[in-house]
């Protein structure tokens, strides 16, 4: 059965919002104010989603997709918007998340790059991308918003050379070997579960953690080492691991990070390889990284190697009641915070932590808006004011919003 539809806003992960009979309906690949004729895909309780069936009115901002596979492939999903409406929509959404946790935002600004030929990593599987929404395979030779050090490796391996199984690529200018792409291919992860007959579920959860004493992650192996000249700087990292895919607004963001940034002591939590940190040393008399996946602790190490640092192998949480206080007896009290959490955000006692600290500046970056304003919302109550707050428009052509936020304790 047909609807036609009136299409009002954009939501976070990129589908339109729309109403049947007061029912909240949402719809991929519209735009803002369109008149579209949908069917429904999916029912729910709160919520139905649909799919265009006809545009009856479209948006003056539709553009036609540059790229054959949009619609099949699993990446993009806003490649029928143009990209400076595209960059409104994202911070529209931004905005909207502070907002809704009763944050008066400043003017949010925008930190962004090239929005084609920009990512360095992508994954394969035996060769291929996945279907949208499925474990098909699509077939390609060449990917539009892929650097070109990744198209020139699609162009030139024939579909049956390429390497079967889950496989990492990172391909850019800037890394420092003469080859530019390195190619990681995923070990198989065997669960390593006890089985004890007559045990109780939670004693059986309790020796899978203790059978599993090794961080989720990255798993050491030279073969994925990778090494990148950064805005002057070598930083070496996992492909496997988690490192950021946009190079080029990468280093504008470290740029803004770091901007009016100095002292004696500042915290580097959740600080992966050390990107930030590799920065901040040269800023501050001595930098504390706090990291949890303890092989990315190891390439930090590497990355800050001659500068006077001291790292921790510890989430967030067990830092802050083992060793936060112990650290700021020996070191003094913190100037500064950068902050990237995972898409979660902070820990609650991280956030606890750092609202009563009153630590005079605060970088908080996130892949996540609803999280990032969610723990904002709890540092302005603290005294902290929001004095900035940027865009970091990482992935073009996506519905996926990252961005920073700047904090300086006012009471």
């Amino acid at each position: 059965m047909s609807h036609i539809i009136h299409t009002e806003k954009m939501v976070a992960g990129g589908d339109c919002l729309a109403h049947i009979n007061g029912k909240n309906v949402f719809v991929p690949f519209a735009l803002p104010d369109e008149e579209l004729e949908v069917e429904i895909t999916k029912s729910f309780r709160d919520y139905d989603t649909a799919k265009i069936t006809r545009i009856l009115k479209s948006s003056p901002h539709r553009v036609e997709p540059f790229c054959p596979l949009y619609g099949t492939c699993g990446g993009c999903n806003l490649q029928h918007i143009d990209s400076e409406y595209q960059v409104e929509l994202r911070k529209s959404i931004l905005r909207e998340c502070f907002e809704r946790e009763g944050i008066q935002c400043p003017e949010i600004e925008i930190i962004s790059g090239s929005d084609k030929n920009y990512r360095s990593r992508i994954q394969l599987t035996n060769g291929s991308f996945n279907k949208k929404a499925s474990n098909e395979l699509v077939n390609l030779e060449n990917c539009p918003i892929a650097t070109e050090e990744i198209n020139t490796y699609l162009k030139n391996t024939a579909q049956n050379e390429r390497a079967n199984g889950r496989v990492h690529l990172f391909g850019d200018q800037r890394i420092s070997s003469d080859s530019k792409v390195i190619i990681a291919e995923e070990r198989e992860r065997v669960s390593r579960e006890i089985k004890v007959q007559g045990a109780s579920s939670k004693r059986k959860e309790k020796l899978r953690l203790q059978a599993n004493r090794h961080f989720a992650g990255t798993t050491l192996n030279q073969n994925n080492r990778c090494e990148i000249n950064l805005l002057g700087k070598k930083i070496a990292f996992d492909v496997q691991g988690f490192f950021q895919s946009n190079l080029e607004v990468l280093e504008k963001t470290i740029e803004a990070v770091t901007r009016n940034m100095g002292g004696r002591n500042v915290l580097d939590m959740y600080s992966g390889c050390g990107t930030f940190s590799v920065f901040l040393a040269d800023l501050f008399d001595k930098v504390c990284m706090v990291e949890h996946n303890r092989d990315a602790i190891v390439f930090a190490e590497e990355n800050l190697r001659g500068k006077n640092h001291e790292s921790f192998g510890l989430s967030g949480e067990n830092w802050i009641k083992f060793s936060s206080e112990k650290y700021i007896e020996n070191n003094g009290e913190f100037e500064s915070v950068v902050i990237d959490p995972p898409r979660s955000g902070m820990e609650k006692e991280v956030c606890k932590w750092l609202c009563r600290s009153k630590i005079p500046q605060i970088r908080s970056v996130s892949c996540n808006p609803s999280t990032h304003a969610r723990d904002a919302s709890f540092l302005v109550k603290a005294g902290y004011h929001l004095s900035k707050l940027y865009l970091l428009d990482f992935y073009p052509h996506t519905a996926h919003i990252e961005s920073l936020a700047c904090f300086e304790y006012t009471d």
